[in-house]
């Protein structure tokens, strides 16, 4: 690992100390094996001065990820391969589970950033009005209707040219998506969670929603250096 990148998750990760060590030690272990994360920074998906809205974002990452990301650069520590990071940003999570908000505030207080997590359930939760909206690995976990329900708000609420970054499992991917269930399954049992059912779809399936709902979408890998069937969804808002 070079050094840029262990200084990231180093930054990124520090404010969750406040937490506990449950949560600083899963900022680092995430931030660190979870593609995703240093995927949006590289390819520079976060436009500069943002409204971020993150849907499900458990302990908030990314916003400590983007804050970590801005001082790197400033510092001239930045890989010179990677896209410029935004340097200002607005973040708002919203996340179920009492103990990730708990966590995620008293570790988001600290950035220079504004951020926070709000405490509710995404499918009844007011979207406010925003220039990305987040979803990585959550609509899965609530039925199909409720999903559509959720992307036709997101849509609503994304201004023109607004970004939507929805990362799915690929159904129709064989035994990695299998994989991928299982340790789901397992990782949100540890955190709390009980799941019954899962609500998957293929990634023709996903294109096919979004496209109906007016996004235009680019789909990417999203499983490198692991066994998953992930894919990153970019979709762009299409307004007539």
């Amino acid at each position: 690992m070079n050094s840029p990148v262990r200084l990231l998750i180093d930054y990124a990760s520090h404010p969750y100390q406040r937490g506990g060590k449950f949560a600083y030690h899963f900022a680092r272990g995430k931030i660190r094996h979870d593609p995703v994360f240093f995927s949006i920074l590289k390819k520079g998906l976060i436009p500069k001065n943002a409204k971020i809205l993150d849907l499900g974002c458990g302990q908030g990452l990314l916003a400590s990820l983007l804050d970590s990301a801005a001082i790197l650069y400033k510092e001239g520590q930045w890989p010179s391969e990677w896209s410029v990071p935004v340097q200002s940003f607005q973040f708002r999570g919203i996340e179920l589970m009492a103990r990730d908000v708990a966590r995620a505030n008293a570790a988001l207080s600290t950035l220079k950033n504004t951020a926070w997590v709000d405490q509710a359930n995404i499918c009844n939760a007011d979207f406010g009005i925003s220039d990305v909206v987040v979803i990585l690995d959550v609509l899965h976990y609530i039925s199909y209707e409720k999903q559509q329900q959720v992307l036709e708000k997101v849509h609503a609420a994304l201004r023109t040219n607004g970004i939507l970054l929805l990362r799915v499992g690929d159904a129709g991917a064989g035994w990695p998506f299998r994989l991928s269930n299982w340790v789901d399954h397992v990782v949100t049992t540890i955190r709390g969670h009980r799941l019954s059912q899962l609500y998957c779809r293929s990634l023709k399936d996903w294109l096919a929603q979004l496209g109906q709902l007016g996004f235009v979408v680019e789909a990417l890998p999203m499983s490198q250096g692991t066994p998953f069937a992930n894919v990153l969804l970019i979709a762009h808002v299409r307004r007539m």
